[in-house]
C-alpha cells in the first residue's frame, strides 16, 4: 500500500470514528434535549395521537377528546360547558400550546409521564393511557359566580377556609377553550388576542389591583396585633376630617354625615371610616403593615394553587402621607381576588390560613392516586382572639353597615366591602370589592368568599362594593353552604 492510500485511509477511519462519536453523544447525552424540544412535533403528535385524559368535576369530567379528520394530530380536547369552567382548566391547543391545570398536568394528560409507566413501559418508550386531574372545584358554586358576574368584567373565587380547598374560580369574560383546540382556530384566536377586555387573563389569578376599603381588614388586624388597640370596641385617635401627614391633603369620607370621628374600629370598619385607617396605618409605618400583609399572602412571588397567581403587593419606601394611603387599600397596593378571599378565610378560620389549592389529586387510567394534595395545612395568621373580634366586626357590617345585600337567612355572615379609585386622579370607573365569609348556623359548613367587578355599564355613582360585589358574593356564599 503507497503512502498516499494508507494516508487516506487513516483519514476516511478518522471520519468515521468521528461519526460514531457524535452519534453516540446524540444518542446518550442530547436524546433527551431534542426530544423536549418545542419545535419537535413529533412530541405534538405523540400528545394528541389518543384521547387524552380529564379534568373532573365533582366526579364529572368537564374535558374530553375528538377524532379529527385528516390530520396527523389525531385528536384534539374538546371542553363540557367550556366557558364556565375556562378559569380552571385553561385550554390546551394543538397551535398554542397549553395553561393553567391543562398546561401543568399536560404530561399526565397526554400520557407520557413517567409515573404512568410500568418497568416495561420505561424500557420500551410506549405512551401509556393518560391520567385525570380531580378539582376541588364545586359546580354548584362555579355556576353561582358565573351568572352572578354575567356580563360584568371581574372575577370571583371562594374557598373553604378549614381546608383551603377551592370551591370556584371565575374570571369574566370568559371564552371557550374548544374555539382554539385544534390547528385551524387561527381567526378564534386572533380575536381573543383583539379583544381589549382580555378574556384569555385570568382575572381571579392574574391581575392584582387596589383592594380599595377591603385592604382595611388587614390594617386593623396589624392594629390589634400590634397593640396599637386594645379591641375593636377601643375609641381610636383619628382626627375627622383627617390631613394625610406633613401634606395639605385633606382625606375625605365616603360617607360625611357617619360617625367617624376617634371612630372605634368596629365602627370604621361599618361605616368605611378613611380617616381611622390611614390614620391607624401611620401610626403603626409601613414596616408592621408590611408584614402583617406579608403574613396574609402579600408579596409571595410563588403562591401556587397549583396554577401560580400574580403577587399581591404590599409597597415599601414610601413616606407617612402615602403609607396612610395604604391603609384605605390605595396608594401602590394591589391585591388578586384570590388574595382578598384568603383574608376572609383565615379570619374565618380562627386565624389560621389554610393553603389554598384546586386540585386534590392526580391519578392513573385506574384511579390510583399519582399525586395528592392535603387539605387543611395551615400556618397562623393573627392571634385567635383578633380573628374572633375581626369577624364580629365583620358581622356588623353586613347587619348593619356597608355590606347589606351579603346576608343569608340562618347563616352568620362577615365581610367588608371596598371601592378602589381607578386611573389617575381616579379618572375612570372605580372598581367594585367585596370579600367575606358564611357560617351555616346548624351544620357548621362554612366558606371565603372575594369579589371584584372592574366595569359593569353602571354609572359611576352607583358603582359600590354593597351595590355590585356583594350581590354576587351573597349567591356563591349561599350555593356553598348548600353542600
Amino acid at each position: 500500500m503507497n503512502k498516499t492510500i494508507r494516508r487516506a485511509s487513516v483519514f476516511c477511519l478518522l471520519m468515521v470514528l468521528a461519526l460514531l462519536v457524535r452519534a453516540t453523544w446524540v444518542q446518550a447525552y442530547e436524546a433527551r434535549a431534542l426530544a423536549d424540544d418545542e419545535h419537535n412535533r413529533r412530541n405534538t403528535i405523540a400528545q394528541y395521537a389518543q384521547p387524552l385524559g380529564d379534568i373532573i368535576v365533582a366526579g364529572s369530567p368537564v374535558t374530553g377528546s375528538k377524532e379529527t379528520e385528516g390530520d396527523d394530530l389525531r385528536y384534539k380536547r374538546t371542553y363540557t360547558q367550556g366557558e364556565l369552567y375556562a378559569a380552571v382548566t385553561g385550554y390546551s391547543s394543538q397551535a398554542y400550546g397549553a395553561t393553567q391545570l391543562e398546561g401543568i398536568y399536560s404530561d399526565v394528560l397526554d400520557g407520557t409521564d413517567d409515573r404512568l409507566k410500568n418497568p416495561t413501559d420505561l424500557l420500551t418508550g410506549e405512551q401509556t393511557s393518560p391520567g385525570d386531574v380531580l378539582t376541588t372545584i364545586d359546580p354548584a358554586v362555579q355556576k353561582a359566580a358565573f351568572e352572578a358576574l354575567g356580563d360584568d368584567q371581574g372575577a370571583a373565587v371562594a374557598m373553604d377556609p378549614e381546608t383551603g380547598r377551592i370551591l370556584g374560580m371565575v374570571s369574566s369574560p370568559s371564552y371557550d377553550p374548544s374555539d382554539i383546540s385544534g390547528t385551524n382556530d387561527g381567526d378564534a384566536w386572533q380575536k381573543l388576542l383583539d379583544d381589549k377586555t382580555k378574556p384569555l387573563v385570568n382575572r381571579a389569578l392574574r391581575q392584582p389591583l387596589p383592594p380599595g376599603s377591603t385592604f382595611k381588614l388587614v390594617v386593623a388586624s396589624a392594629a390589634l396585633e400590634n397593640g396599637l388597640y386594645g379591641s375593636v370596641d377601643e375609641p381610636t385617635d383619628s382626627p375627622d376630617p383627617y390631613t394625610l401627614p406633613n401634606t395639605s391633603t385633606v382625606l375625605s369620607n365616603e360617607n360625611p354625615s357617619a360617625p367617624c370621628e376617634n371612630a372605634t374600629l368596629r365602627t370604621a370598619l361599618q361605616y368605611s371610616c378613611n380617616n381611622v385607617f390611614a390614620k391607624v396605618a401611620a401610626d403603626l409605618g409601613q414596616d408592621k403593615l408590611k408584614a402583617m400583609a406579608d403574613t396574609f399572602g402579600f408579596d409571595t412571588e410563588k403562591l401556587d394553587v397549583p396554577v401560580r397567581a400574580s403577587p399581591s403587593v404590599y409597597p415599601t419606601g414610601m413616606d407617612k402621607a402615602q403609607t396612610a394611603l395604604t391603609g384605605i387599600g390605595q396608594f401602590e397596593v394591589t391585591a388578586t381576588p384570590m388574595q382578598m378571599a384568603m383574608v376572609s378565610a383565615a379570619l374565618s378560620n380562627g386565624g389560621e390560613l389554610a393553603s389554598p389549592h384546586m386540585v386534590a389529586k392526580v391519578t392513573d387510567a385506574d384511579g390510583s392516586t399519582l399525586q395528592q394534595y392535603p387539605d387543611g395545612e395551615t400556618e397562623r395568621v393573627v392571634k385567635e382572639s383578633t380573628a374572633e373580634q375581626l369577624r364580629s366586626a365583620m358581622v356588623t357590617v353586613v347587619e348593619k353597615g356597608t355590606g347589606s345585600n351579603a346576608q343569608i337567612d340562618g347563616a352568620e355572615v362577615g365581610g367588608k366591602t371596598g371601592t378602589a379609585q381607578n386611573g389617575v386622579d381616579n379618572s375612570n370607573t372605580p372598581y367594585a370589592w367585596f370579600t367575606s365569609y358564611a357560617k351555616d348556623e346548624s351544620t357548621g359548613e362554612q366558606v371565603a368568599v372575594a369579589v371584584l367587578v372592574e366595569d359593569s355599564g353602571a354609572a359611576r355613582s352607583e358603582v359600590s362594593g354593597n351595590g355590585l360585589a356583594a350581590p354576587i358574593a351573597q349567591k356563591m356564599m349561599e350555593a356553598a353552604l348548600k353542600r
